[in-house]
């Protein structure tokens, strides 16, 4: 009788062992695709950027230091490691220098109205909400894992099968600042 307690109580251990392990892959799973999903969105803003970069080179007048600073800030992030701290550090900095951009095209009033512009603008302005709207599914997903890898019980399943806490998507300093209004 009691051998068979013991089998019983090892069946409900493994068991229990296996579903906190397919928990852990799941998690890990949606970091993946969720990383994958900022990736497809980084990617959409590379491409766009060469065109707004043209569009201002079209118009007289236009600040090619500025320029020269949201090329070197793409390239940058483009080449980013994967890690999600230091593709943030670059990704930072490239939306840095594109609002440094916007800034300096409100002093060229025909640069404004232009068509090819405001559109450039205005979808740049869409993928920076996708972008944000990834990087929030992302840090949640994170979130999750990392619970799961430091909490008790599963963290027993986690160091056994070395699942690694992941990295946040996290702002830049610049972006936790006050933000200042003049009128």
């Amino acid at each position: 009788m009691g051998i068979y307690i013991l089998l019983g109580a090892l069946a409900v251990l493994l068991g229990w062992g296996v579903a906190v392990f397919n928990g852990l892959v799941q998690k890990r799973n949606r970091v993946r695709n969720a990383w994958a999903d900022i990736d497809v969105q980084l990617k959409r803003r590379y491409d766009l950027v060469p065109n707004l970069v043209e569009t201002v080179q079209a118009y007289k007048g236009y600040e090619a230091s500025t320029l020269e600073k949201v090329t070197t800030a793409r390239t940058s992030a483009m080449a980013a490691p994967g890690n999600a701290a230091r593709k943030a550090d670059a990704e930072n900095e490239l939306s840095g220098a594109l609002k440094t951009l916007f800034a300096v095209a409100e002093s060229y009033p025909e640069l404004k109205a232009s068509e090819n512009f405001r559109k450039l603008q205005d979808e740049l302005s869409s993928l920076e909400n996708d972008i944000q709207s990834a990087r929030r599914y992302y840090n949640a997903t994170v979130r999750e894992l990392n619970n799961a890898v430091h909490t008790v019980p599963s963290n027993i399943i986690a160091a056994l099968f070395n699942f690694k806490e992941e990295g946040f998507f996290g702002a830049d300093e610049n972006e936790k600042g006050p933000v200042n209004v003049s009128f």
